[in-house]
């Protein structure tokens, strides 16, 4: 199949997995190998920068994962562009991918506030990748103002409620195209991040699904499989959908038997 490209970086797998919530750093470390993911995302604020003692970054290589640092717990444009500079300051990267809380009960973005952080970040040099709501002017607003790619929830952080609004991100599939649209927050199975692919989303970032099911690494497994199968059933074309029945085995043109 064919790679993720964002901002010019190729990606093979279009499984993108977070790295909070999981038990400890083993677990965490088998659950993203098992999950085939090549991008892992790591809170600014949950890494021991310092590295004077365990950290997250401890169990994972970063020559064999691409690490997104993320503004996680940020509820201002301020906040959550502080975190970035701080992340790239201490080497982490200077991909970021932005996270403005507006709503601390349900977790939804301050999109306006995301808008305003995105901008000055991609002034600054940073390829950024907005978490964002499933509204279609702010999703234009951000791709207007430098993102490299439009996450938008399918439900709220870590609910599982899975695809909440999918008339809503089908809308978001056919009117964004300059940049990669990617279905974040609210998936809580291997079908939902399937479907989520088979609507066209050209990614799916996956944390709580992966870390707080009973067995996360089998999870992790299964969501690299849903996610491929996804993309190849989008790529191939679904079948049309009809009313009426169809033979799978037409009889028109052939003989009768006596």
């Amino acid at each position: 199949m064919e790679p993720l490209v964002i901002a010019g970086r190729a990606f093979q797998s279009r499984l993108i997995v977070g790295t909070g919530k999981y038990k400890d750093g083993a677990e965490t470390q088998r659950a993203i190998e098992a999950s085939g993911a090549e991008m892992v995302t790591v809170a600014v604020r949950r890494v021991n920068l310092d590295r004077s003692k365990e950290s997250l970054l401890d169990f994972i290589d970063p020559e064999r994962y691409f690490l997104l640092p993320n503004t996680a717990g940020c509820y201002t444009a301020d906040e959550a562009i502080r975190a970035a500079r701080l992340g790239r300051e201490v080497g982490l990267s200077d991909w970021v991918k932005i996270e403005v809380i507006g709503d601390q009960k349900t977790l939804y973005p301050d999109v306006q506030a995301t808008v305003e952080a995105t901008r000055v970040l991609v002034k600054e040099g940073f390829t950024v990748l907005p978490y964002t709501s499933d509204d279609i002017v702010y999703a234009k607003r951000l791709v207007d103002a430098g993102a490299a790619a439009v996450m938008p929830l399918a439900a709220p952080i870590g609910s599982g409620m899975g695809l909440q609004n999918t008339a809503t991100l089908r809308i978001l599939r056919e009117m964004i195209t300059e940049v990669p649209l990617i279905v974040d927050a609210g998936i809580g199975s291997a079908a939902e991040a399937a479907m989520a692919m088979e609507m066209g989303a050209d990614a799916v970032l996956i944390n709580s699904a992966i870390a707080t099911a009973k067995n996360p690494v089998l999870m992790a497994e299964a969501m690299q499989h849903a996610v491929l199968a996804g993309r190849q059933s989008f790529v191939a074309g679904r079948m049309p959908r009809k009313l009426y029945a169809t033979a799978s085995s037409p009889v028109e043109g052939v003989s009768r038997v006596s």
